[in-house]
């Protein structure tokens, strides 16, 4: 067998997985930006040095170094992460060392191209004088992406709930920003705003993340929702409500879905997008299946210590779920009392919504588990129209295409898929504008009131 080759496959285990992060800048790829900052901030608090990269600005580069092949996020995060390494060494010249830095990417079990980001950018970086040594920090949908090992391991839990936590306030955030922005006093008040808002709110993190102190960061984030009710101005009437669902990054990634959420507004929209949360909800809702469906199974073959072993797996992600659903709810409650901003959906509803209406199953996964619900949970809660975010040819979100088109035509309800890669598509601006005027009827029609069940 070719050395290269060998060495190559060694470097996928010994240097994707795991890594202590002490002494480490630990490198966070933009996806959703305000959950990025939070999340750094979170890290910074236990005393990891972290950063939110750059985005957008290498995608030749990610494009250069990927054969087109690959999901759009590829090309991005690639981009991302070789653009970030060349400044570093220009900047530091040669006291610059690769092995100072941690690079996060994590992934996902199945069939989605995802879970192979970190492994094929671990085979590009190999490939760069000086970049063998940047490791890539790597955790899981496989065990709810456990902390475990990247830091010690008396601290794994609290860093476990802050950085958690952390991504709950960024959706609520997001969902504040989405709030104003429609009925904003003057033109890029809500931005301004929101700006100064992350600062306020990453200095939180970074004072009181490592003892959870949830109860101050909610204080601080409730006088930030206090100053989001003055940029709006209430002489303005309500818009039709725009419901997002999608593949994750590229719904979360302002630049890669060509800044979707403003085109809508400027189009008249109110936009509310699926939340990073509810991707975490459901990774852990996942496991918790997956013990279920084993124990059930290690009952019926009479495998008695497989079965102690999963009561206790069981135990321990129906316990974390219900933590995560807690403090969910603990901070949409006290941030709704300050703006009404849009509560989210709960993984087992979804779950029981899809085995009601026959329409998809968990078993299958992906983030279509998510989506399809989605947006029949829009069209009950009034939404005026719905749109499908997704790289081009996404496997999970065609099949949420072909799933729920038929329904919303039924439904009467203004439906639009948007694939995205590095192009802009001819006529996008026209679809949009056609959505919108279609999203305008159902709102003169039935207001957000005219949510749609099936027959």
């Amino acid at each position: 067998m070719d050395a290269d080759k060998i060495i190559s496959f060694e470097s996928l285990k010994s240097k994707v997985g795991r890594f202590n992060l002490r002494e480490k800048t630990f490198l966070i790829p933009e996806m959703n930006r305000i959950g990025g900052y939070l999340l750094a901030a979170a890290f910074r608090s236990f005393g990891i040095s972290a950063i939110v990269l750059e985005t957008f600005k290498g995608l030749d580069l990610g494009k250069e170094h990927t054969s087109g092949k690959e999901c759009y996020p590829c090309q991005i995060t690639m981009g991302d992460i070789l653009y970030f390494m060349q400044r570093e060494k220009a900047r530091l010249g040669s006291s610059f060392n690769a092995e100072n830095y941690v690079y996060f990417m994590p992934e996902s079990n199945g069939p989605c191209r995802f879970g192979m980001y970190n492994k094929y950018q671990r085979i590009v970086l190999d490939s760069f004088p000086g970049l063998g040594s940047l490791k890539i920090g790597s955790m899981s949908t496989g065990d709810g992406y456990s902390v475990t090992g990247l830091i010690e391991k008396e601290k794994v839990r609290s860093l476990r709930k802050a950085g958690f936590f952390s991504q709950v306030v960024a959706d609520i955030m997001d969902r504040a920003l989405w709030r104003i922005r429609p009925y904003e006093r003057t033109s890029g008040m809500a931005a301004a705003f929101m700006d100064d808002a992350v600062k306020i709110m990453s200095a939180a993190f970074e004072r009181y993340a490592e003892a959870v102190d949830l109860d101050a960061i909610l204080k601080e984030l409730e006088k930030v929702l206090a100053g989001a009710r003055d940029v709006i101005d209430p002489a303005l009437p309500a818009k039709p409500l725009i419901g997002i669902v999608g593949e994750i990054y590229l719904r979360s990634h302002v630049e890669s879905n060509q800044h979707l959420i403003e085109v809508l507004e400027k189009y008249g929209a109110e936009v509310v997008n699926a939340s990073i949360t509810e991707w975490l909800n459901y990774t852990t809702y996942d496991r918790l299946r997956e013990e279920k469906i084993a124990l059930h199974l290690a009952l019926k073959q009479f495998k008695f210590a497989e079965i102690k072993n999963r009561l206790k797996n069981i135990a321990g992600y129906g316990l974390e779920l219900l933590y995560q659903q807690k403090q969910q709810d603990m901070a949409y409650r006290r941030a709704r009392t300050v703006l009404d901003v849009a509560e989210d959906h709960k993984v087992a509803g979804m779950e029981k919504l899809l085995k009601e209406e026959g329409l998809f199953c968990f078993d299958v996964g992906t983030e279509a588990c998510l989506s399809i619900p989605g947006i029949v949970e829009y069209s009950r809660h009034g939404y005026n129209g719905v749109v499908n975010v997704y790289p081009f040819t996404c496997m999970p979100s065609t099949l949420t295409s072909a799933v729920v088109r038929p329904i919303m035509n039924r439904l009467k309800i203004p439906y639009l898929d948007t694939p995205y890669d590095s192009s802009v598509q001819p006529g996008r601006e026209a679809a949009i504008r056609t959505f919108m005027y279609q999203a305008q009827q159902h709102f003169r029609r039935h207001g957000r009131n005219g949510g749609g069940k099936q027959d």
